[in-house]
């Protein structure tokens, strides 16, 4: 066989190897934008942590890094009698952002007959009333859902005595509108050095992940978020799972009348 023909051979090969590549890398490109369209078709048999085991009702809560979700199948999903019951989805951030994927949550979850809720992420350094008027703007409470939600984690440079104030404009707004008293998100350590015995008569969701069966903290508490990798039914990434402590007849007391 000449050189030539070899050379010529050879490049056919290198030829087919970069299509029979980019024919590839085209159909994984496809294949992962189907799946983004269609979250109905992600499924795991379990939920892929350990659940305490001594509570009845348990939820999620999700943001736009959640992408689409399949609310659906999240409310359909059973393993071992488990059945999530609620789910809180971020809203609003700061004085004018809110999260790209809330309002179709808020209406797909309330279609799934998930009881839904609605979180704030406040930014510590901003006007407290300010960003309640972002989350009003934003965010209608209907009958049964759940009461409004300040996730406060950060101080952002502020001292404890402004945050707190900022803090409390933000609470008071919301309450004065709404005519429910909100909910505080915050982590066991954020609550204990920043915020303390000026907030305990508000509901407080807790932040205290990988404990066997309570957070550790001394106040009374409502909702635990105890693992953020968790698995569900009708979403790509991994979840975070929470659950109420009470039973049905005060889980029911507790939402809008």
């Amino acid at each position: 066989m000449s050189f030539k023909r070899k050379k010529k051979i050879i490049r056919k090969q290198i030829l087919f190897a970069v299509a029979f590549f980019l024919f590839v890398m085209t159909g994984w490109i496809l294949y992962q934008r189907w799946q983004h369209k269609h979250p109905e078709f992600v499924s795991y048999p379990e939920f892929g942590i350990i659940i305490p085991d001594n509570y009845s009702i348990h939820g999620i809560d999700v943001s736009k890094y959640q992408r689409l979700i399949a609310w659906e199948e999240v409310q359909a999903m059973n393993v071992k009698d488990i059945k999530l019951g609620f789910a809180f989805m971020k809203a609003t951030e700061g004085i004018g952002n809110t999260d790209p994927q809330f309002q179709r949550n808020w209406k797909r979850a309330k279609q799934a007959g998930m009881v839904r809720g609605a979180y704030h992420f406040f930014i510590g350094s901003k006007d407290g009333k300010m960003q309640a008027e972002n989350f009003i703007n934003t965010v209608d409470l209907e009958k049964g859902d759940l009461p409004p939600v300040l996730d406060v984690e950060q101080a952002n440079g502020n001292s404890t005595m402004n945050l707190q104030r900022e803090i409390k404009q933000w609470l008071e707004t919301v309450e004065n509108y709404y005519q429910v008293r909100p909910i505080i998100y915050t982590n066991v350590d954020f609550y204990n050095q920043r915020l303390g015995h000026d907030f305990d008569k508000y509901p407080l969701w807790i932040a205290h992940y990988y404990q066997p069966q309570q957070p550790r903290i001394d106040r009374t508490w409502s909702f635990w978020q105890h693992s953020d990798k968790g698995r569900v039914n009708g979403i790509f990434s991994r979840v975070d799972f929470n659950v109420f402590n009470g039973d049905s007849v005060d889980f029911k007391n507790l939402l809008v009348r």
